[in-house]
């Protein structure tokens, strides 16, 4: 998957009634910058009133990205990968970034690890961080 992450700026209602203009940002799943443009379009357009803008698209290196139905925010995981080279005998690590969905930091590792089960691969958990990501829209065929 070629994950795009984009920034829409828009007034949101706040809380207290009063329109702010907020930036937030969103995955898309696509094939190119142009297509998570046009996908991002989309899949926000029945969520906003009024005009809206992509203020930015850019890259999003995910490896993996676990879901979770009781999870209301989005947490980027780095994860090392540990091989041994097979002449050196020395350990390699390869960091990968996974994005898990969960409520709390304890529950986006609980995630991963449940995710991870079927692997083989040793890893380590380098670091955890909440991300601002709103909501993710994978690729799907029906259309």
């Amino acid at each position: 998957m070629n994950w795009f992450e984009c920034k829409i700026s828009y007034e949101k209602m706040m809380e207290n009634g009063v329109q702010k203009k907020v930036t937030e940002p969103y995955l898309v799943d696509a094939l190119s910058f142009t297509e998570a443009e046009a996908r991002i379009i989309e899949e926000i357009k029945p969520y906003i009133s009024g005009e809206f803008m992509v203020a930015d698209i850019k890259r999003a290196r995910i490896a993996e990205l676990f879901t979770n139905e009781n999870g209301d925010r989005y947490y980027r995981i780095k994860v090392f990968f540990i091989t041994l080279d097979e002449k050196s005998g020395a350990e390699k690590k390869t960091a990968a970034q996974m994005l898990t969905q969960a409520s709390n930091i304890k529950e986006a590792i609980a995630v991963l690890e449940e995710g991870m089960k079927g692997t083989l691969a040793d890893y380590t958990i380098a670091s955890v961080s909440e991300t601002m990501i709103v909501d993710i829209f994978p690729f799907s065929e029906k259309k």
